[in-house]
């Protein structure tokens, strides 16, 4: 698959306004980790309007309230700098770049670039009435998806049931988080769940960056009988000399990647053979226009690329991505759009709607937060 950023037939569209809201939306399974406990998301919705009439949408996990308000202000401030400009997504992610050089165009900054470019191309596809993946030159592709709903840190004797309703769901893949203070705890509770689900069960482990190259190695030893996929940011994420430890010492596969901060990053990470796997956080990595990039750098590689979070408009990345592996399912946009993701078997597939296929509900203003 190959992605053609800008379509001959690519309609001309040209800024005119942003809007932005703030809701807390309850999450089914509150999602406890090692660097903390999430019983709500954090989403900032963003509507890009055009002169020509057409808006575009998407939707960022901020994080923190504070977060959110500080990508919000810039946001807004972003479009004062490209308001009546042409709504072209590479040439405006250069100008942006170029403009905020000097505060930084990492954290906040990068997130509501990002936000706005994915907006951009979402009213551009809708414009020509194609699905964002076929408007960037692919297929509207089954792509295999696992469930990360919930299994967040708890007691073992509660988690083959929380395993149990997430396959229900539709999924034969589900993502553990661990990382308790004590290793057997974390022993206790893999092995709750993998006997506790199907043998042909796929099961992922997050670590949520909480331990340290040595630790992450005697842990890993220690599951090396259950069958775990892959684990995830085990230490600190921009060690990458001490992921690349890691991951020539494990027999199980290295994930890294939602905190790369744009493709620059995925370089580094490259180089030094970081992980055997990358995932990507669409608001991390710079939008679609950072995506794009970054996923031609992991296919120069063969390296297979995930998403994280986002699955609405991460599938569609995925589906352009030449080397294609999971997507991370989470439900938390449900409740504010009109049409939320299906999946059925652990295959979800981009919908066949103009864009993203993003439309919000219209009693969204129930979660909005001061």
């Amino acid at each position: 698959m190959t992605a053609n950023p800008l379509p001959t037939h690519s309609p001309i569209l040209h800024f005119r306004n942003i809007r932005s809201r703030y809701l807390e939306v309850p999450m089914r399974f509150p999602l406890g980790t090692s660097a903390a406990k999430v019983t709500s998301a954090p989403l900032l919705l963003v509507d890009v309007d055009m002169q020509e009439g057409v808006t575009g949408r998407s939707y960022l996990f901020c994080y923190r309230k504070s977060g959110a308000k500080a990508i919000a202000a810039v946001l807004d401030e972003a479009m004062e700098l490209i308001r009546g400009r042409t709504a072209s997504p590479v040439d405006i992610a250069a100008y942006l770049a170029r403009r905020y050089a000097l505060l930084g165009v990492t954290g906040a900054v990068r997130m509501a670039l990002a936000a706005l470019d994915i907006a951009t191309w979402d009213a551009l596809a809708s414009a020509a009435g194609l699905p964002l993946a076929t408007y960037l030159g692919g297929d509207l592709a089954p792509v295999r998806a696992y469930n990360s709903d919930g299994l967040g840190l708890m007691p073992a004797a509660e988690v083959t049931k929380e395993a149990d309703l997430l396959l229900q769901a539709g999924f034969d893949a589900v993502k553990l988080r661990l990382g308790h203070p004590d290793a057997a705890q974390d022993l206790e509770t893999a092995r709750a769940v993998r006997h506790g689900v199907p043998d042909s069960t796929i099961v992922m482990v997050d670590y949520n960056q909480c331990l340290s190259v040595p630790e992450t190695i005697r842990r890993a030893d220690q599951m090396a009988n259950l069958d775990i996929y892959w684990i995830e940011e085990p230490i600190r994420h921009n060690d990458l000399r001490g992921c690349a430890a890691i991951a020539r010492d494990l027999r199980v596969p290295v994930q890294l990647g939602e905190n790369l901060d744009g493709p620059e990053a995925v370089l580094d990470a490259i180089a030094v053979d970081a992980s055997d796997y990358l995932m990507l956080d669409i608001a991390r990595i710079g939008g679609v226009t950072g995506w794009l990039r970054a996923a031609g750098i992991a296919a120069s590689r063969g390296i297979p690329v995930s998403s994280h979070l986002m699955p609405e408009i991460s599938i569609h990345l995925l589906a352009v991505t030449p080397t294609c592996h999971w997507l991370e399912y989470v439900s938390w946009a449900d409740a504010i759009l009109e049409e939320p993701m299906t999946v059925a078997n652990s295959i979800a597939t981009p919908p066949n709607r103009p864009g993203l296929g993003l439309r919000w509900k219209k009693d969204v203003s129930r979660f909005e937060a001061g």
